[in-house]
């Protein structure tokens, strides 16, 4: 049965396919090759970093990182006009990233007198930020990283990208949106090889960082998992996906649109339109056709991805558009249909959710503020996607004035230890119950 990241149209009465995807999961098995690089660069360091960059990226300077005078070129040779962009949205994701930091707050609670427990909001120490730039010199994704890191508080955030010979190094305007990000130190390493050096703090590297994030191809996702433990890590995002939701008020040509900008990501993209409407989707389907012949710019991509996994589900109803929506989980969710209160209030997995036709998901994957690293392949039903809190945690404390206080917890945990069989942990709280039966003894005023 043909199905769409998890989840069957035809079960259940869900829907039915207008338009099916030819392929389906189609996810190989990269484990052993980013295994393999992992394993070299904790063996052997940078010399491992270096025959890797030059096996992948054909570059492999005397430096990977990137020179003061390297940054200030880059910055040099992008078109003002594009500068005064990136800084708007640079504006738009650091001020989003704020607010929501704005939102965490410290705590400190007193459950009874003399005892207080609460805890703390602190940055994580060292980050490093992937930035992709295999198919495309993302800029945006410079932005949602690093800019976002500085927010949290982190003090120091080490950013990478793929060099390029061409280039003779970071494309210049990935470069200068990681400098205007705010990245401490930018390295021209890509892939595999990027994270490993930045988690093992190999030669030329700097010490090793606490977290890696960003997003990348189902190789740096891979050795994002492999990495973490040593390493905290964003989340393991695959390829980018989009589902929108349409009933028969929508406009087909921004539908068929939003579907190609998504596919022209990768060849293995999922772009899906769930519709309450026959003709909707019929149009749409036919929509797509025509853009794709009519000259568009990425089509060598967008119309391989939009065969092999684009679709095109009909529902007799909302609730059953819902249902769909809601078992595949989609890391961008598009709703151009009446009532946005009900569809909002209704649907509960995604990574973010677009609400009206005047909203897309470019909008969020460059310039609106919100994040672009998102879980994807049904991830959205347990976590969400990158933020500033991904930055920061929560350590707790817990302060007791004195033992008098403690006395019902320390009778609970010695209790709670006898009958688990941990005698230590008993008697840990035995031996202040019984010193402050002691002291108030020695205090207790003479007849």
């Amino acid at each position: 049965m043909q199905t769409v990241s998890n989840v069957a149209p035809t079960e259940n009465g869900r829907g039915e396919f207008l338009k099916a995807p030819q392929r389906v999961g189609d996810h190989p098995d990269v484990s052993a090759a980013v295994r393999e690089v992992i394993t070299d660069v904790c063996q052997r360091g940078i010399d491992a970093v270096r025959h890797w960059s030059q096996e992948f990226d054909g570059w492999n300077p005397p430096d990977f990182r990137a020179t003061d005078a390297a940054i200030h070129k880059a910055l040099s040779e992008v078109e003002p006009g594009l500068l005064t962009q990136i800084d708007f949205a640079l504006h738009q994701v650091r001020n989003f990233a704020t607010a929501q930091k704005d939102c965490l707050k410290p705590l400190d609670y007193s459950p009874s007198p003399g005892v207080r427990l609460g805890h703390r909001i602190v940055p994580v120490g060292a980050v490093g930020c992937y930035v992709p730039g295999g198919v495309y010199p993302l800029i945006a994704s410079a932005l949602m990283t690093i800019a976002v890191a500085k927010a949290a508080g982190v003090s120091r955030v080490v950013a990478c990208a793929p060099g390029k010979p061409e280039y003779g190094g970071i494309h210049p305007v990935q470069l200068a949106a990681m400098e205007r990000a705010g990245a401490d130190e930018i390295y021209a390493v890509g892939g595999i090889q990027a994270l490993a050096a930045v988690a093992y703090g190999v030669d030329g590297f700097g010490p090793p960082v606490d977290l890696v994030c960003g997003a990348g191809n189902a190789y740096v996702a891979e050795a994002k998992r492999q990495l973490f433990g040593m390493v905290g890590i964003d989340l393991l995002a695959g390829p980018t996906e989009i589902l929108l939701i349409a009933d028969d008020s929508a406009d087909c040509t921004l539908l068929a649109y939003d579907l190609l900008g998504q596919a022209e990501h990768g060849v293995d993209s999922p772009a899906v339109l769930v519709t309450l409407s026959r003709e909707v989707g019929e149009q749409t389907i036919a929509k797509v056709e025509e853009i794709l012949a009519s000259g568009y710019p990425t089509a060598e991509v967008a119309e391989k991805s939009w065969r092999d996994f684009g679709a095109v589900v009909y529902c007799e109803t909302r609730e059953a558009a819902a249902a769909f929506s809601d078992q595949m989980a989609p890391e961008h969710l598009e709703i151009h249909a009446r009532d946005l209160p009900w569809w909002h209030d209704t649907l509960r997995n995604y990574g973010t959710i677009f609400l009206g036709p005047h909203a897309t998901v470019a909008y969020s994957d460059k310039a609106i503020g919100t994040n672009h690293v998102l879980p994807t392949r049904g991830a959205a039903r347990f976590t969400s996607g990158l933020w500033v809190g991904s930055f920061l945690k929560t350590p707790t404390y817990q302060l007791v004035e004195n033992t008098a206080p403690a006395m019902p917890i320390a009778e609970a945990t010695a209790a709670i230890s006898d009958a688990e069989g941990m005698f230590g942990h008993g008697l840990t709280a035995k031996i202040r119950i019984e010193r402050q039966l002691k002291q108030a003894v020695t205090h207790q005023p003479s007849q």
